[in-house]
């Protein structure tokens, strides 16, 4: 026996009653879901392995990284060298006759007023490029990759990106701060860095 009644012909049959608990869901399907994206913040590839501590000749040596600032330096001197020249050639002169006697003044002109600021303004971006951007992204500065090396993190053992690139740009005032002692750090350290190196705990390595 049942509790329903026969089927009337066209009828529906009655509930199973099987119906899950009420204010539950079926389970999803089986399968595999994405990763999850990084936090804000992260970056990918900003992982890598701590380059810790090497014998001091498998860092890069201070004779290398005075040749690559030369490297680096050249195009500087030629973008804002050529206009100042210029500028110097067309220098307005004016001398006059005083009280101090005979005085002579030079003043650059319009024109090399302006090309001194162009040249100003491209070596600057010349610099923030070469420093910031290449030397951040790959490790090497423009003399860097002539010379066959390159500034990494010493906690990641990669390059340290535009910003901090930029930073450690600017604490080498510190190493010239007194008497460019700094700079000379490379010379007896124990990983050759110079005190902005230290500062942003950089190394110099040679590219295999």
């Amino acid at each position: 026996m049942t509790d329903y009644p026969p089927s009337q012909p066209g009828s529906y049959p009655p509930p199973s009653g099987d119906y899950p608990p009420q204010g539950s869901y079926p389970p999803p399907p089986p399968g595999n879901y994405p990763p999850q994206a990084p936090g804000y913040g992260a970056y990918p590839g900003q992982t890598g392995t701590p380059v810790g501590q090497l014998p001091q000749e498998a860092y890069t040596s201070w004779l290398t990284r005075v040749a690559a600032y030369f490297v680096d330096f050249l195009p500087i001197l030629v973008l804002y060298g050529i206009p100042s020249m210029i500028a110097g050639t067309t220098a307005d002169k004016e001398c006059i006759t005083g009280s101090d006697g005979f005085v002579c003044t030079v003043s650059p002109s319009s024109t090399g007023a302006t090309l001194m600021f162009l040249g100003w303004l491209a070596a600057l971006a010349f610099g923030i490029w070469n420093y910031g951007y290449r030397q951040g992204t790959t490790g090497s500065s423009i003399g860097k990759s002539v010379l066959k090396f390159k500034v990494v993190s010493e906690t990641t053992g990669q390059p340290i990106g535009f910003g901090m690139s930029i930073v450690r740009q600017l604490a080498h005032i510190i190493d010239g701060a007194i008497l460019c002692i700094g700079y000379l750090f490379p010379l007896w350290d124990a990983k050759r860095q110079t005190i902005a190196d230290k500062i942003m705990t950089t190394v110099c390595l040679p590219i295999r």
